[in-house]
């Protein structure tokens, strides 16, 4: 798992051991990118369920101003932590070891990218898109970026999101949504 561009471009990232984290694959992950590339530059970025913390590192990687990093899994934090210090990105980061809904209970918006890739047994990816548009931590245009399974049906959001479309590869969906105003 390496970063793909940017100031930490070709930056081999660490991994946790075992099957507790499933980082999007590299495949997924150069997809993505294509799409929101542009979305990117001088943005405030919440990682959510950040595992290794490689989105939320690619895009300060590619420009981010920001990116705030929240996972709950000690092991995780000490992950990203150790990542985004090998790619000389700390200054533009902060670390939150929480549950997600916690961390929402207290965030400090606007964010205008978040990206949101839960553990795909658990109904959190539903959860936090109902917590985040309640709250409305998303700045207008926006971006709400999923990773679930192929299978999963995520919800049409209330006004001013919008349920963009599924983006595919193999077994896995993207799934954008978009602040209007």
């Amino acid at each position: 798992m390496r970063v793909i561009t940017g100031t930490a471009r070709g930056k081999r990232l660490k991994e946790l051991p075992g099957m507790d984290t499933r980082p999007t694959t590299d495949r997924v992950k150069e997809g993505l990118f294509n799409i929101i590339q542009f979305d990117i530059p001088g943005r405030r970025v919440l990682d959510l369920f950040a595992g290794t913390g490689q989105l939320g590192i690619e895009c300060l990687s590619r420009g981010a101003a920001w990116c705030d990093f929240v996972d709950h899994s000690p092991a995780a934090m000490k992950i990203v932590r150790e990542n985004v210090k090998a790619c000389n990105l700390t200054d533009r980061a902060a670390f939150h070891q929480t549950e997600f809904d916690a961390f929402l209970a207290s965030a400090k918006g606007p964010y205008d990218l978040v990206f949101l890739d839960p553990p795909y047994a658990s109904d959190c990816i539903k959860q936090a898109l109902e917590r985040i548009t309640a709250i409305d931590i998303v700045s207008k245009n926006g971006i709400i970026v999923c990773e679930s399974p192929v299978e999963a049906q995520l919800p049409e959001l209330a006004a001013p999101y919008e349920k963009g479309r599924d983006y595919r590869y193999g077994k896995i969906k993207l799934t954008l949504y978009r602040r209007s105003v």
